[in-house]
């Protein structure tokens, strides 16, 4: 029953929403040009399918890579800054800085460097999706209790076997946490960088629709990012479930 009401009300709200969306804009004589029809949107989807599908591939491609890079990356460095505090107090500032300049402000630097094409969207979903595995991962390690680790150490354990033993699993729930978070980022960076210096993908493609003043087509774009978006996250909901069961409280089924 719990299972059935987790699926039905997001989807009754979510048409619900797509349905006053739709009223609204045929009460209220909305140009297509300004906000078009979902209904409208829908059938741009339909007409330009195949070439939506080649970019759509294209962006997902180049999402994975950078988000796998981001994965393998801010693991490692999660566990070196949340392990050690000289690594903590060189590293973490520094990563901080970083992640506070704008994405879209490196994407030209990428250009320069790589080129125009696959590699900067790529570089660029990892540059904003491993920094939040990262403080995750190392909020997982740094929040273990100073009196489990004093047992520990009596019973004969060492640091890294506490490391590994306790401490890494107990940051699996911020690990997972942070991938449903890091998955949309990526989406995001690789987009910028498709709109900015790319000659394929979903970015590009929204890019070339503006140009031509065809707007239900880049609306067409964001309801494809935002689909690839939904169904990644839910795919790291379902793995968090199942991979982290014994830390889901309150749940009378664990899918």
């Amino acid at each position: 029953m719990k299972e059935r009401k987790n699926i039905v009300i997001p989807t009754t709200i979510t048409i619900g929403f797509f349905v006053l969306w739709e009223i609204a804009c045929r009460l209220l004589h909305i140009d297509v040009f300004i906000l078009p029809q979902p209904s409208t949107i829908v059938a741009s989807i339909w007409q330009h399918g195949s070439v939506i599908v080649d970019h759509s591939l294209q962006t997902f491609m180049t999402t994975m890579l950078g988000f796998v890079l981001a994965v393998v990356v801010g693991l490692l460095l999660g566990m070196l800054v949340g392990a050690s505090p000289a690594v903590y107090n060189g590293i973490y500032p520094i990563m901080v800085g970083l992640n506070s300049i704008p994405k879209v402000a490196i994407v030209p630097i990428l250009v320069i460097w790589f080129g125009i094409g696959t590699v900067p969207a790529v570089l660029t979903a990892f540059s904003i999706a491993f920094f939040p595995i990262m403080v995750n991962v190392a909020t997982g390690l740094v929040t273990m209790e100073p009196e489990l680790k004093d047992v520990l150490r009596s019973l004969g354990a060492t640091k890294s076997k506490i490391l590994w033993k306790v401490g890494i699993p107990r940051s699996m729930p911020f690990f997972f946490a942070s991938l449903k978070v890091a998955i949309g980022m990526a989406f995001i960076g690789s987009v910028v960088s498709e709109t900015i210096a790319s000659n394929s993908g979903i970015g590009f493609l929204m890019m070339t629709a503006s140009a031509r003043f065809d707007v239900p087509l880049v609306f067409a774009g964001l309801f494809v990012i935002a689909i690839m978006g939904v169904g990644m996250y839910e795919f790291f909901a379902v793995l968090e479930k199942r991979v982290t069961f014994w830390a889901q409280r309150g749940n009378e089924l664990v899918v």
